[in-house]
């Protein structure tokens, strides 16, 4: 037997071994995330009298959609779904178009000074949102947008981080693609919207992903300039579920339930592309 046989056999124990250490860490893991979700649809099944219940029953027995039904005579919980959804599908789309046009602007245009701007915009980043919640409350209230969708959607349409993660992917396209269409006469933006556009749809969903979760999930500043409740998006909604004294937790984990359901259909839907695109962003060329 040779050396090379004897080094295999004897490392393929070690190498099942390896395999099944990172198999249970997986699995590990994966529980220590699921289980906080199936307790909250589980609790979400619950009535009144079960939900604090000692010891804590992890399956409702017996399960009832009563807080679903009090959930929505209590709140106008399919208006708020329907906010929550146009603001975050609108912020959405305008993070995609802000932030793939600056992108392309700092990594395919030559300028003077585009490397220091670029800096001091990425330092943005730096600047917490409660620092500048104040002067952006007073400039949306001079604009006469208070209870208005344009409050809510604007501020967050234009995003340094959104900039920084297309401009990364945008640099490990070869200038050969855009250099060849220039000879044929394309401009900037034939180029920007039928060639960098179409090779960048990892990057695009993975963007696409981080924005709406950020304005779905998104509970200060709609606290902030919303005021009537038809207006309200369902983060803002359900925390007024939280009483002084007493927070009914069955109907907190019925909205709950409703408010991840969208977040799970956009990353399903988009999974392939956010996996990709995660993987490559952080390339430089």
């Amino acid at each position: 037997m040779t050396r090379e046989a004897l080094n295999n056999g004897s490392s393929t124990p070690l190498r099942r071994v390896k395999r099944a250490t990172l198999y249970v860490a997986v699995v590990t893991l994966s529980l220590v995330m699921i289980i906080p979700l199936l307790w909250m649809l589980s609790t979400s099944l619950k009535g009144d009298q079960y939900v604090l219940r000692m010891p804590p029953q992890f399956l409702p027995s017996p399960a009832t959609f009563s807080s679903y039904k009090q959930l929505v005579e209590l709140l106008p919980i399919g208006r708020m779904f329907l906010n929550s959804l146009f603001v975050a599908l609108a912020t959405t789309v305008g993070q995609l178009l802000t932030g793939s046009m600056a992108a392309y602007a700092f990594s395919r245009m030559r300028f003077r000074g585009s490397g220091v701007l670029f800096l001091i915009y990425l330092g943005t980043l730096m600047i917490p949102f409660q620092v500048t919640i104040t002067p952006l409350f007073v400039l949306m209230r001079v604009f006469g947008w208070i209870n208005t969708y344009q409050a809510i959607i604007l501020p967050g349409v234009f995003t340094a981080f959104g900039t920084f993660l297309l401009r990364q992917f945008f640099m490990t396209i070869p200038r050969e693609l855009e250099e060849a269409a220039f000879i044929d006469g394309a401009s900037h933006w034939t180029i920007f919207w039928r060639i960098i556009l179409p090779l960048s749809k990892p990057a695009l969903a993975t963007l696409g992903v981080f924005a709406f979760m950020a304005s779905w999930n998104a509970y200060l500043w709609p606290l902030f300039v919303l005021n009537n409740t038809t207006m309200m998006t369902l983060p803002v909604g359900l925390a007024s579920l939280h009483g002084r004294y007493l927070t009914r937790w069955n109907l907190v984990m019925a909205g709950s339930v409703i408010t991840i359901i969208p977040m799970l259909i956009v990353y399903l839907l988009a999974q392939k592309h956010f996996v990709r695109g995660v993987a490559l962003t952080g390339l430089k060329q």
